[in-house]
């Protein structure tokens, strides 16, 4: 399948590229394709987000594009991400077929090019003929498609709660060395301010949700967040 790309400048203006040549470096220079507007009434849940891993804010156009992108940014794996990355462009079935993804991932494994669709969505042939088009120009380059739907609620809210704790600079540095050197392995999330006696708790509490976000410390993500989780240290 041959397929081209067209990126959005800085300035407005759109260049188009051959899908097979164009580089990651490139795509992450673009500006998202569309813009949006809000309104009184509008179905969507439009924003912007501001991202621990591209020091920037990035856009979304639906709680669910939220989500997404709140996983990528707590996936360490994941060193860019890019919203709207470009409009791809390839003759289907005789037709020339155009689709804008919602995000392109930068990561240490590879692009990922992904689509978010609420799951009751996926079943419309128009969705299913398009994602599916899609996903072989992007794999004929050897990089991976997803599409993304609603992941389990506990751990989406579990990420969402830990996203408030993702800003480093509003942490004291020491109290930050300080949770971290100390012995917490396999010690309840509500007793971690026993082992530093010293700090107040509601700071160490704090500190630990910091690096739970920052994957210094682990726990079960896949159950609702309570004082009685465990924490793990990462290897």
């Amino acid at each position: 399948m041959e397929a081209t790309v067209c990126l959005r400048g800085h300035d407005g203006g759109a260049e188009d590229h051959a899908w097979t040549s164009v580089t990651a470096e490139c795509l992450q220079s673009a500006s998202p394709w569309r813009t949006f507007r809000w309104y009184k009434g509008q179905k969507h849940y439009s924003g912007t987000y501001w991202s621990v891993t591209v020091g920037d804010h990035v856009i979304y156009e639906s709680r669910l594009e939220l989500t997404r992108l709140l996983f990528a940014d707590f996936d360490p794996s994941v060193r860019g991400i890019v919203a709207q990355p470009f409009l791809l462009k390839a003759e289907v079935e005789g037709q020339v077929r155009r689709h804008v993804p919602d995000y392109l991932l930068v990561t240490n494994g590879g692009q990922i090019v992904v689509d978010v669709k609420p799951r009751r969505q996926l079943s419309s042939p128009v969705v299913a003929f398009t994602f599916e088009w899609t996903r072989r120009a992007v794999e004929s380059r050897g990089w991976r498609y997803e599409v993304w739907t609603e992941p389990p609620h506990a751990r989406s809210d579990n990420v969402r709660f830990l996203a408030g704790y993702r800003r480093k600079w509003l942490f004291q540095p020491e109290l930050l060395e300080e949770v971290r050197s100390a012995d917490l392995d396999g010690i309840p999330l509500g007793r971690a301010a026993e082992r530093l006696p010293g700090c107040p708790e509601p700071f160490v509490r704090a500190a630990v949700h910091h690096l739970l976000w920052a994957r210094n410390l682990h726990t079960d993500l896949s159950r609702p967040l309570r004082s009685s989780c465990v924490l793990r240290r990462m290897a």
